[in-house]
């Protein structure tokens, strides 16, 4: 699922125009200095990179079960969200 990963920094790092290599999965988005527009955004953009849905509520961030606290949470959660899929 390596390029799962990758896929994901790399919109990640887009979104708050830094180095993709820059990025460490137990960053959290604050840490990578996303806001929640920032974050909502990247999600979109995580869609339609995979063609997933992905059950986020972006007023009600802390009731999703979309986890969102780490960038690696994100990866775990969209590579489970791919596997369900296929």
């Amino acid at each position: 699922m390596t390029e799962i990963r990758d896929r994901i920094i790399q919109i990640v790092a887009e979104q708050a125009m830094l180095d993709p290599s820059e990025l460490k999965l137990e960053m959290s988005p604050q840490d990578i200095g996303i806001d929640s527009l920032g974050l909502v955004e990247s999600i979109f953009a995580i869609e339609e990179a995979f063609d997933i849905s992905v059950p986020f509520n972006a007023n009600e961030p802390e009731k999703s079960d979309f986890d969102i606290s780490t960038l690696g949470a994100i990866v775990a959660a969209v590579e489970k969200l791919v596997a369900e899929k296929a």
